[in-house]
């Protein structure tokens, strides 16, 4: 039987990726770090058949892409049969909530069982960033790394019990895709300046996350976060992701003074991260006026 179904996690960076080195390749400038989210995930069935006279992908979700990312697979297997693509979102897509990261993890699992490849979680993590690079971070559990051609997990997801309480201020399909951004980022006159500190800022970032405190690592999220959009819209021609309602959700957690802080991907949705002893506080303040998803570490990539 060539048919596997396989779960995904989006996943949400605290530094961030922006920018490719080798567009083909799907390499980053720069190594980056995230964590699985729970409640945000892509459920994907891959099913190859001889009775199938064409390719085919749900509606809704870009084919050529999809296709373009199993025929990579079905190379690897050598075969050519056909295949039947379904897939499902729990969350907004191409919203700027790492949809394409959940689903190509999930289509790069389903297709590679399906075809019998037994591939390690190394080859599956790389396999997953050639067809979106953030997806190669979704393979691995909990809180994961991303050197160079794959990613790994540095913590399993019950290392640490934080919540990113994701406010959704926008469903819709952002106007200019991350890949398109990703393109342009070496018109940026602050893009090298960027690089120059990923370093120090991971390695703060990871102390942060040995001792578990809240406020250095929060401090560090926001400010990679606020590197990259200054980034973002110095570039040619700027992007400018945020809304009116971004920045009031980030001004009502400011407000609020509660140990939880902001970070953003490309587009407008806020992510708050916050310890779980805070959850309740940080909902109660945004749930009225946004619609919320709360996640919290999660697993990476896996059949079901």
């Amino acid at each position: 039987m060539m048919k596997a179904t396989a779960i995904a996690p989006a996943n949400i960076a605290f530094i961030k990726y922006w920018g490719r080195k080798d567009a083909k390749l799907r390499l980053a400038y720069n190594s980056s770090i995230s964590m699985n989210l729970s409640a945000c995930t892509t459920t994907t069935t891959v099913e190859f058949s001889s009775d199938f006279i064409e390719d085919q992908v749900s509606e809704g979700f870009d084919a050529r892409r999809i296709l373009n990312h199993v025929d990579r697979l079905r190379k690897l297997a050598g075969i050519h049969t056909h295949v039947h693509v379904t897939t499902q979102n729990s969350f907004p897509t191409s919203a700027g909530i790492a949809s394409s990261a959940s689903g190509f993890a999930a289509l790069t699992v389903a297709a590679a069982s399906a075809l019998h490849l037994n591939c390690s979680e190394k080859e599956l993590s790389g396999l997953a960033r050639l067809g979106s690079g953030s997806a190669c971070r979704s393979i691995p559990d909990g809180f994961v790394q991303w050197d160079d051609t794959f990613a790994y997990s540095i913590h399993p997801p019950e290392y640490w019990d934080l919540r990113d309480i994701l406010v959704i201020v926008e469903s819709q399909a952002k106007d200019v895709s991350s890949s398109k951004g990703h393109d342009m980022v070496t018109t940026s006159p602050h893009f090298q300046k960027r690089l120059e500190r990923i370093p120090d800022r991971i390695a703060r970032l990871k102390e942060a996350m040995k001792v578990k405190n809240i406020q250095m690592f929060g401090e560090v999220i926001e400010e990679d976060c606020l590197d990259m959009h200054h980034v973002m819209q110095t570039q040619v021609p700027p992007l400018f992701y945020w809304n009116k309602q971004t920045k009031q959700v980030i001004d009502a957690i400011k407000k609020s003074g509660l140990p939880a802080y902001f970070t953003i991907d490309a587009g407008p949705n806020v992510h708050i991260i916050c310890e779980a002893k805070d959850e309740k506080e940080v909902v109660n303040l945004l749930r009225t006026k946004y619609k919320i998803m709360v996640n919290k570490p999660s697993k990476g990539a896996h059949l079901i």
